[in-house]
């Protein structure tokens, strides 16, 4: 059986929401009504003034419900022009400590798996583009040219979706590694031997503190790791390795 590394993407391996790309994209175009640009810009700018009891959540969730509720008058056709254009300019903007344990993990032999709340359709493209084995977005069921309303969406239970990839490919446990950002990750963090925080906001710093998961930090061009201390008082810092 081989073993597993299970990446999310959007703020881990990528340096920006990809998803958050798209739907800012359409917005401009005029896909997803009159008002949406204007409303996604005033949302964005109440969690960049960090304005009190609004936070990075608050905007993400404006900016689903925007695409949501426009999604069905959204064409496949124009959403897939739309991709390859994402793509093409985010594929490499990615973070080096990500980027380079990837690569590690690949020499190694390890089965490689990303799991995300981005749609399926860019998830797919950074896998290939890194060599991923596996992948698992988010899926906007279509019919034709058009996008039906229904969907799956893997951030939802990251643990099942996890559990499918192993199942499918009779990967092992032993020596396993899954690396997220936020609490929609916690599940796979936590059904792995070597869990990584990553860049964690507060909900999975949070979690990761309480178990004791390893925390690495990026910032411009300095990575730093806290690792549980011995006496379990609190974290050392230490090298990435």
């Amino acid at each position: 059986m081989e073993k597993f590394a299970a990446f999310d993407i959007d703020g881990t391996l990528i340096r920006w929401q990809l998803y958050h790309t798209v739907v800012d994209k359409l917005a401009k175009a005029g896909q997803l009504g009159e008002k949406a640009q204007a409303n996604l810009h005033d949302a964005r700018m109440r969690w960049k003034r960090r304005e009190p009891g609004y936070s990075f959540r608050d905007y993400e969730i404006a900016l689903i419900t925007t695409y949501e509720d426009a999604v069905t008058r959204v064409r496949p056709s124009v959403f897939d022009a739309l991709i390859a254009g994402v793509i093409g300019e985010y594929k490499d903007q990615v973070y080096t400590y990500t980027r380079d344990l990837v690569i590690r993990l690949k020499d190694d032999d390890y089965t490689l798996l990303a799991i995300s709340g981005s749609h399926e359709e860019l998830v797919a493209e950074i896998g290939r583009h890194y060599g991923f084995d596996d992948w698992i977005g988010t899926t906007y069921e279509r019919e034709g040219d058009t996008f039906t309303g229904d969907k799956y969406v893997a951030s939802h239970d990251k643990q099942a979706a996890l559990q499918r990839l192993i199942g499918k490919h009779g990967l092992t446990l032993e020596g396993s590694y899954a690396v997220g950002d936020s609490k929609s990750d916690a599940p796979m963090l936590a059904m792995v031997e070597h869990p990584i925080a990553f860049n964690p906001d507060q909900d999975l710093f949070d979690l990761a503190q309480a178990n004791r998961w390893p925390i690495v930090v990026e910032r411009k061009n300095v990575i730093y790791q806290l690792d549980p201390g011995s006496s379990g008082s609190g974290y050392d810092l230490t090298q990435p390795t």
